[in-house]
């Protein structure tokens, strides 16, 4: 069975940092691509960042040069560690996996708030 479990989420000033990491199991990183997503009050879910099969990380623009994806393939954990964060990063943030490619995740996590205040 397949689990993403994400935890580090909470509230955190403007300009402050967060790191949220995404524990899984019942399968490797080597077939799935892994990624965040994150979904704001009143808004559309939308892509943060991912990392392929081969090992690339993508960032939507909003958050690059502030958001670092890695993950742990030992501990089978991926994290998205969040620097300079501000207000309109406030969300509700998951964690996702997708066989293959990556575009409409296959398995998903609960689920983390984020909350960034002025």
């Amino acid at each position: 069975e397949v689990r993403l479990v994400e935890s580090g989420g909470g509230l955190v000033q403007a300009g402050g940092s967060l790191r949220l990491s995404c524990a899984a199991s019942g399968f490797t990183f080597d077939d799935y691509a892994i990624g965040w997503f994150r979904q704001a009050p009143g808004k559309e879910r939308e892509g943060v960042s991912c990392i392929t099969t081969d090992g690339i990380p993508y960032y939507a623009d909003s958050v690059k040069g502030r958001f670092t994806i890695s993950s742990d393939n030992a501990k089978n954990t991926f994290y998205l560690q969040m620097n300079s964060l501000k207000p309109y990063d406030t969300a509700v943030y998951y964690c996702a996996a997708e066989f293959g490619g990556w575009g409409t995740p296959d398995y998903w996590g609960q689920g983390t708030q984020v909350t960034g205040s002025s």
